[in-house]
Order: C-alpha cells, then structure tokens, then sequence
C-alpha cells in the first residue's frame, strides 16, 4: 500500500481499503497480481519503517493477523486422519528421491518408518490398504530387482553402508509384500484404473471449498426424443439410445479403443444398452461385434487372463451372434467386406441380395479358445477350481462346431469368394481340442456338441452320423487338412494323427505315418508350438511301442526325449531350471504362455519308469556281453541310465526302494546277478504301472521281458566257462518252454553275438572259444578305427567350408571316388529345443531301425 493509506488515522478505513484491494486482486490475471503484490510488499515494508506509530500500527498488525488466520484457516484445522496420510506421502517422497541417488540407506530407514505408520492407516480406512502404501511397495520392489538386473550384467560396487541397505530392503520387501500379493498384482495389471479406485477419504480433506461448475444441459433434454432414453454424463453431454443412434455410439466407442483412461466397462454397459434397444438383425450383429471385441479388450496384455465371468458373457453373446446369422440368409458376416461410412442412417437390405459386414467368426472363436487355455494355465490343477473352469470346454467346442459349420455355408457361395485358410484354421482348432483325448471322451463331447446344435444344422466335413466314430471323425479331419492345407497346419494334424493313433495303440501305423511325413528332417523350421507337439507325437509313439512290448522301438523312441532331462520343458508341462542357465524375465514369461493345460500333460513319472526299464532290459545284457568280450568296441544305449546305475553302485548302504528309479535300480542289480525273479518283483512292485491301461497285461509282458534278458545275461556272463550247456537245464532255470530257450540262442548266434552252436539232435550249445589277437593285429584294428574317425572329421569340415557344396557333390557319387556314403542321409534330426535351439536326433534312427528289428 501507499504511505497516504498507512498514514490514515481511521483502523476501519484502512480495513476496508485492505479487503477492497484484495478484492481487485481475486479479479486480475495471474502474473499481474504476483508483480503488484511484490510492489506492495515493498511498500508496506517502508510504510511499517517510516509512517506507522502507536495504536495505528497495533490496530494494523491485528487486522492483519486475522485475515491470515482466515486466510489459512483450511491447511491449520486438519484431523488426525489427515496428518497421518501427509506423513505417509512424506515418507514415499523421501523414498522416492533416495532412489534418485541409489541410496539405499536412506531407503532401508524410511521403508521400516512406513511400515510402521501402515497399521494406523489400515485401521482408519476401515481394515482398507491405503492405494499409495500399495503403489509404493510395488514400485520399491520393481526398483530392487531391477538394480539386481543391473548388478548381473554390469557388476558395481556399493559401499559397505550401501549394500547393507541393499541387502535389508531385498529381504524386508519380499517377506513384506507376500501379504499384499493380490493388490500388488492388481496395480500392475493396470496401474491407471487401480490407483482411479483410490477412495476420496484418504486424500487430505481441505476445508476451501472447490468452485462449482453448473452443467448446461438444457439443450440436451430438449433434443431427447420422447421414446428414447436420455443420460447425462459427465461435463453435461447428453447420451441418447434410440434405434436410429446405435451407429454413432458404435463409431464413438470404436474410436476409443486403444486409447489411454478409457473406460471400458462404461463401454460394455453403453452397448448392453444399445443391444437391448436394437430392433434390426443389422443392428444387433453391429452391437454384438463391438461388444465381444470391447469384453476382449478388457485383458489386452499377454500376461493377463481373461476373468471367468466376462469369457461367459462373451461366449453367450458370440453364441447369439451364431444364431441371428444362422437365421438369415441376407447378412452375412466376412472378411475383406466394406465398412458402412454413413453413421446418420441404416443400410437398406434388399431381400434375395447378401449384404456383407466386416469381421472375422474365425477370429472370434479363435479367441475365446486361446482365452480359456491361459485361464487354465493360471489356475491350479489340483483345485475344484480348475474342474469347474474346464467344464466350459464343453460349451466352447459347441460353438466351435456352430462356427465350422457357418463357415462352410460361406464356403459354398462362390459369390462370396471366400479364402479357404479361414476353414482350415477352425477345422485345426477342433482337431486339437480331440486328439489327445481316449475315444470313449471324445464320443461322449460329440454328442452333447451335436444335441446343443439346432437339428437344421449339418456339417458337411464331419456329418452327425461319423460322431458315433471318432476314429472316422479325426481321420476325416485329418484328410481334409491334408489336401486343402500346407504348411505349419498340414504338420500339425499330420502329428495330431500320429498322436491319437498312438494313444490308441495303432503303434505301426502311427510309426510309418511319423516316418513317411519326413517331418523329423524339417521340424527345425517350424515354430515352437508345433516342435512341441513333434515332441508329444514322439513321446506317445514311444509308450505306444512299450505298450506293445517292444522294448527296443519304445526306448529309442524315447531317448530323444527322456535322455536330454529337460522333459518338463520339451514337452511344455513346467519350467526346468538349469543350473547355470540366464534367462531374462522375458523369455521365462515367453515359456510360461507355452504351458499346456494340465489336462494335456502326459505323466512324467509313468515316461521316465518306462523309459528306465527299457533301458535296462538293453544295457543289463550288454554290460554282460562287454564284460565277458573285452575286444568288442564299447557302446552306450543310454547315458541317463549308465550314469543312475552308476551313482547306485558306489552307494554303500541301499535301503528298500522308495521311488521309481529305486526299484528300477535294484531290478538292474538282481538281474545283472541272474537273479531273474527278484528283478520281475521289483519291476511290477511300482504302482506307477496302475495308470496304465490292462496293468495286468503290461506286468506279464514285463515279467516275460525280464526272463528272456536274463537268459541272455547269463550266456553272455558264463559262456566263458561253458563247453557244452543243455538247452533243457536253461529252460528250468529261466522257466521257459525249451522251444523259446532254443530261438533265443539261435537268435544270438545268428547276430554273432554269442560264439557258438546248437546241437539240435543233443539239445546242448556247443560254445567256442574265441582267438585272442595277437598285438599286431590290435594296433591294425585300432589304427583302422582311428582313420576312420579322421575320415568323418575331415568330410565334416569340408561341408562346413563349402557350405552344401560337398552334399551336392555327395549326390552326384562324389566323395573321392569312393561313394557309398550317402545312405547315412536318412539320418535326419529333428528339433526337440525351444525354438529349434538344439538339435537331437530322431529317426531313421529312432523308427527305422524299428522297422529294420
């Protein structure tokens, strides 16, 4: 103020100059008001020096200390409540600046400080965790692992103070956010919506009122139509749900897809709204189609899951969307089609003509199908939960054959020039949700599918009459992909065939399919998925052959599998961590969307039991063979094995057996001693055996097994110290008809893998002794293995160099002259890795011989 009004005599005069100047002040601009105010400041600085004497200058100072207790009377009348929630966002901000500067000393004090404010926060908000408490800790604990991330990668010392810090807060916090794991999840599924949530109360209540904002909605109501209904939301906008403007609401929520903030259940409710005022069948195919596609959008991120309740709701809404296309034959739902541009107005529908809306039926179902398996993957397999989640399978394979069949009809029309991937891609998804499941299941699904169906609907691929069949109904599905498909589809439902007919123990069917596909040359080429159901294919075709009895086929099948011990991650059944394998963060999020459900899992501890006995009815009688012929080159069936019996051996002490690989174990050793029965005890003492089919018949099979590679185990071990041995005296000490003791000897000498002969007229083996070599003639056999060996490793590096230029010349009968070598091409490999990372060998190798035995 000036000096003329500091030196006024009157207290009331001066009083109101003060309140009209602050007046003035409220009405000015911004930046004008803080220049003056700067002005008068230095004014009444001067003033207060030179002009105010006695009462006056009392009388002033007291004024002035009323208007500013006025004035911040809203920030000194605050509750207890308020005061604890300002020192909550106290302490966070000193967090949040500590980690500015990576203090994490400071850190580790104000974190123990805001646990214990927590407890008087939780009990004033009525038992609530306060939403800035939650965005802290989980914000803290994202910080914490990504300075561990960077400690990995880029190693830095912290000082002493420092890394005790560190160390503190990377103990506290995990053992601290264990309690508050599901509103942590929640605020990192969506960081926006979950602090929105935030009740009001929490935020400090500040006595000044805010200013009012009067909405105009007068012109709203007067431009309501009488039949329609009328909402006003926020900022006075009138919403308005007639017939006539479901096309603008439709292009308004379409338009806001995607965009940050938005509301997307204010957008499921808009469009309920709108189907229930849909008069047309346009109208309500329009509606249906946004509103599945906004109820998708709900879960748009890979790492969540779509929740129960709305995958329902979508999958009734897609069911009424089958049904109204189903019933006319005007409107037709596809791809490629033309967008209607005029929102003001409706189509016109000419009856006799088709008219077509974009979109995609494939895609929808594709989608709830891919929903449903994440869901499963997210739950746990050994709750009543996952049972009840896996009984919408059966409604979700209903649709799915509704949606078949409507694409078929499209199919027929030429006009329509419908691409024929569409139908491949559901025809692949209801192969892949029947083909690893027995018979008796499937036939029970087809039926209830084809009740649920409206009888005026027939498929013209998969009739109703083959649903009875359902071997007719996946070979069908099967035939068809193979002659309309290429690529990726057509190996998927040639290995989704090969797996149902293991599974049904067609084994030589399912074998020469898998080998005349050659898919175990190229399934390095194809994506992960696909080389995962290469693996399963695999797998099953193994117990397939051990159901069978064939031990050899079975264990070879198996070793590409079982001998890498990384079963759980080749066949997408868990996360096998090595022990000294980095993965990021993001490729372990990668594998775990791999996952099979838990209902498609194949029993590992039922594959490695059979993949172990099998194994050992191999080795046992070669260790023998070995044992007794030193010359003979040494070779491994399976290392797995090897190494197990191993370890057992140097075990001093050996309990009972507790575990699969106990009894098989202990089998092993019995046999190896001639001590047949025990072995067969100890074999069908595993319970594992009971989830397999016929158990019994396995049992016998298995005892049978272990009779005849105990009499081969024990020529072998004692031939040495035999001239003659009668064919009777084996068969009572094997309990075998003479007739099975003779094929077996002969069988062996046949392979020249026993040096001698039967004497049919005597029924005695006449044993031979073999020749020792002569140290001349060892170093000539072992200089003849080594330039062997040099030969294989100089062809290998020059088809490295040339880069296929030595295959090709290989092809032509190349090679030095001396060709012949090319037969070894059958040998193919086949990628059983994680994107093809490794290379393992299945084949010719694993089937072929098969086929050769």
């Amino acid at each position: 103020m000036s000096r003329f009004f500091t030196a006024s005599d009157s207290s009331s005069e001066e009083s109101s100059e003060e309140e009209l100047y602050s007046e003035e002040e409220e009405e000015q601009s911004a930046e004008e008001s803080s220049e003056e105010e700067s002005d008068e400041d230095s004014d009444e600085d001067s003033s207060d020096d030179d002009g105010a004497t006695g009462a006056n200058k009392f009388l002033r100072d007291a004024d002035e200390d009323e208007s500013e207790e006025e004035e911040e009377g809203g920030r000194q009348l605050k509750s207890g409540k308020d005061k604890r929630f300002e020192a909550l966002e106290g302490t966070i901000r000193l967090i949040e600046n500590a980690e500015k500067i990576n203090d994490w000393a400071v850190i580790s004090t104000e974190f123990e400080n805001l646990n214990r404010q927590i407890p008087a926060l939780i009990k004033q908000n009525d038992g609530k965790t306060p939403k800035l408490y939650i965005k802290a800790i989980a914000d803290l604990e994202n910080f914490m692992l990504e300075t561990l991330e960077k400690q990995k990668v880029t190693p830095k010392k912290m000082n002493a103070i420092n890394t005790r810090g560190f160390n503190a807060v990377r103990q506290k916090i995990r053992k601290n956010n264990k309690d508050y794991t599901k509103d942590i999840d929640a605020y990192k599924a969506d960081k926006d919506a979950f602090m929105r949530e935030q009740i009001f109360e929490e935020a400090p209540v500040s006595i000044k009122k805010p200013k009012r904002t009067v909405m105009d909605i007068g012109s709203a109501v007067e431009t309501a139509d009488d039949d329609g209904f009328t909402m006003v939301g926020a900022g006075g906008k009138a919403m308005q749900y007639t017939p006539e403007s479901i096309l603008k609401h439709i292009r308004t929520i379409v338009e806001a897809r995607g965009r940050k903030n938005t509301d997307r259940l204010e957008q499921i409710r808009v469009l309920e709204r709108l189907l229930d005022v849909a008069a047309t069948d346009y109208q309500k195919i329009r509606v249906l189609q946004t509103l599945i596609s906004t109820r998708f959008d709900l879960t748009s991120g890979t790492g969540n899951q779509m929740a129960a309740e709305q995958w329902k709701l979508a999958e009734t809404e897609f069911a009424a969307l089958l049904n109204i296309l189903e019933g006319t034959q005007e409107i037709v739902v596809i791809e490629n089609a033309e967008e209607w541009e005029d929102d003001e107005k409706m189509p016109t529908i000419t009856p006799g003509e088709i008219f077509r809306i974009p979109g995609s039926v494939v895609s929808f179902v594709e989608r709830l199908d891919d929903e449903l398996t994440r869901s499963l993957q997210h739950i746990d397999p050994h709750t009543a939960e996952y049972v009840e989640r896996l009984s919408d399978e059966g409604a979700l394979y209903s649709t799915l054959v509704r949606a078949m069949v409507y694409v078929e009809r499209l199919k027929k029309n030429p006009a329509l020039d419908q691409s024929q991937d569409s139908l491949n891609r559901i025809v692949m998804r209801r192969l892949e949700h029947v083909y690893f499941k027995p018979s008796q299941v499937v036939t029970i699904l087809e039926s209830n599918t084809w009740k649920a169906i409206p009888e005026g609907l027939n498929s013209t691929i998969t009739p109703r009459s083959i649903s009875n069949d359902t071997t007719s109904l996946v070979q069908t599905l099967c035939t068809y992909l193979f002659q309309h498909s290429e690529g990726i589809i057509r190996a998927r439902a040639m290995l989704c065939q090969v797996y149902f007919m293991a599974l049904h123990d067609h084994y030589y069917k399912a074998r020469d399919m898998m080998l005349m596909s050659h898919l175990q040359e190229t399934i390095n080429n194809f994506d992960v998925n696909t080389q995962i159901l290469f693996n399963r294919a695999l797998v099953q075709v193994g117990l397939c052959a051990f159901r069978a009895g064939l031990v050899y086929e079975a264990q070879t099948s198996l070793q590409e599998i079982c001998g890498s011990n990384r079963q759980k991650e080749l066949l997408a059944q868990g996360l096998q961590m090595q022990r000294y394998s980095q993965i990021s963060p993001e490729q372990e999020r990668l594998e775990r969307q791999r996952q099979l459900p838990f209902h498609m899992h194949i029993n590992l501890e039922l594959l490695e039991c059979v993949y172990l006995t099998c194994s050992m009815l191999l080795e046992i009688p070669l260790l023998a063979q070995i044992g007794s012929s030193p010359d003979i080159r040494k070779r491994v069936i399976s290392k797995t094995y090897r190494r197990l019996l191993e370890y057992h051996e140097r075990q001093i002490f050996t309990g009972p057996p507790e575990n699969t690989r106990d009894h098989v174990m202990q089998a092993s050793k019995a046999l190896s001693a001639g001590e047949w029965k025990k072995s067969a005890d100890f074999i069908n003492s595993i319970k594992i055996w009971e989830l397999m089919a016929n158990s019994e018949k396995i049992k016998e099979m298995l005892s049978a097994q272990i009779q005849e590679e105990g009499l081969r185990t024990y020529l072998f071990t004692y031939a040495p110290f035999y001239d003659t041995l009668s064919v009777k005296s084996l068969a009572t000490m094997f309990e075998l008809p003479e007739r099975k003791v003779a094929a077996i000897v002969s069988k062996m000498i046949s392979h020249e893998e026993l040096a001698a002969a039967l004497d049919q007229v005597n029924s005695a083996i006449i044993f031979r002794k073999g020749v020792e070599l002569s140290r001349l003639q060892s170093l000539a056999l072992s200089l003849s293995d080594k330039a062997s060996g040099l030969i294989e490793a100089n062809e290998k590096t020059l088809e490295q160099r040339t880069q296929g230029t030595a295959n090709a010349f290989e092809r032509q009968g190349g090679q030095g002259g001396r060709g012949g070598r090319g037969g070894r091409g059958g040998r193919g490999r086949g990628g059983l890795g994680r994107g093809g990372g490794r290379n393992q060998q299945f084949t010719g190798g694993a089937l072929g011989r098969a086929i050769q035995a």
